[in-house]
């Protein structure tokens, strides 16, 4: 099967959110610059950039509107969605399962939000965790969340000040919790993972200096999400946003971190009886099987088989036999500035 990789990012906000983000079109054009090929945009509790006429082909950026349903806790990406879900809880987000099963009342697809988030106390940033997990009917989870992670660095004004300017040196991927739970969760059901930006572009003000956190020219250099599809994007708007749902649901998807060297061409499958089996596919082992990472540069690859290292190798590729059933997925971890660095965050095969 020849899949089609595209690069895109998801969870980020506009200019339609209330509090002066940057506007959809420098947005577009900042996608466009950084070889995005798709936005999932995610604005808080409202549909408004889908209503202005932005969703579809724009330029060579596909835009995809969503919603971010944003109580105090517990918040939540929906997409494919008719009309925005409303939270009735006094935006506490006590009742999560209610709107979860609205958007899929509406036919559309879910993903948890930042679930580990913390804030810092520092900068006055709030936490913004998901604390309740007897939820069910999630599509995913975000794994890997640039800003909970670039926000974890900001222990001290002289580190603060350095990861500002240099922000991909101080992040350490996905929190360990994060990536537990979800190699638990994926032993008894399909759990997609995916990468967040959750970028606002704010405006922020020290003294008498405004300054933006993170325009999006720089932002859409870190945590992208990459999807494959089995066709091609056509430029037809509905046909295209139908292959981003498809992959993602299925988990056909991998997320990664830019900055210093780009993912695309990545590869994850397993062999087996003349087939090739990728991310989100299940297989029934019989016979001998085959695991294959293929990377685009030299790496350190981790092969994690039920939530546990496997097999690590150094080079740009590894091949390792399949003799037992399983959850299997790969991290890459690439060498820069002298240490190594998260790279890649594959979703998993799963193996009966």
């Amino acid at each position: 099967m020849n899949l089609n990789d595209y690069t895109g990012v998801i969870h980020l906000h506009s200019s339609l959110s209330f509090d002066g983000h940057a506007p959809m079109k420098d947005i577009v054009r900042a996608a466009a610059e950084n070889g995005i090929d798709f936005l999932m945009l995610t604005d808080h509790d409202h549909l408004r950039a889908r209503d202005e006429g932005w969703e579809g082909w724009q330029g060579k950026v596909l835009v995809i509107v969503g919603e971010e349903i944003a109580p105090r806790f517990n918040h939540y990406l929906a997409f494919n969605i008719k009309e925005p879900v409303v939270c009735h809880d006094d935006h506490a987000g006590s009742n999560p399962q209610k709107y979860m099963d609205e958007v899929h009342r509406q036919g559309g697809i879910g993903f948890i939000a930042h679930p580990d988030h913390e804030g810092t106390k520092m900068f006055h940033v709030k936490q913004y965790s998901w604390n309740d997990w007897s939820v069910s009917g999630y599509t995913g989870i975000g794994i890997w969340d640039f800003m909970t992670d670039w926000q974890s660095s900001l222990t001290g004004y002289f580190r603060a000040f350095f990861s500002f300017f240099f922000p991909a040196y101080f992040l350490k991927g996905p929190r360990t919790v994060t990536l537990e739970r979800w190699d638990r969760l994926n032993q008894t059901a399909k759990v997609v993972g995916i990468g967040e930006l959750d970028n606002h572009a704010s405006t922020k003000k020290i003294g008498c200096f405004n300054f933006v956190a993170f325009s999006f020219d720089r932002a859409f250099r870190f945590v992208c999400t990459h999807i494959l599809t089995q066709e091609p994007f056509c430029g037809n708007n509905a046909q295209d946003i139908r292959l981003v749902y498809d992959s993602l649901s299925h988990g056909r998807c991998y997320f990664s971190l830019e900055y210093f060297h780009q993912a695309r061409g990545f590869q994850f499958f397993i062999e087996h009886n003349g087939r090739d089996f990728y991310m989100g596919d299940a297989l029934k082992l019989s016979g001998g099987a085959r695991l294959h990472v293929s990377c685009p540069e030299k790496a350190d690859i981790r092969i994690i088989h039920n939530g546990s290292v496997r097999h690590r190798a150094r080079g740009r590729s590894v091949s390792i036999a399949v003799d037992e059933s399983g959850v299997y997925r790969t991290e890459v971890y690439l060498k820069a500035a002298g240490r190594l660095r998260p790279w890649i965050f594959s979703n998993p095969i799963f193996v009966n």
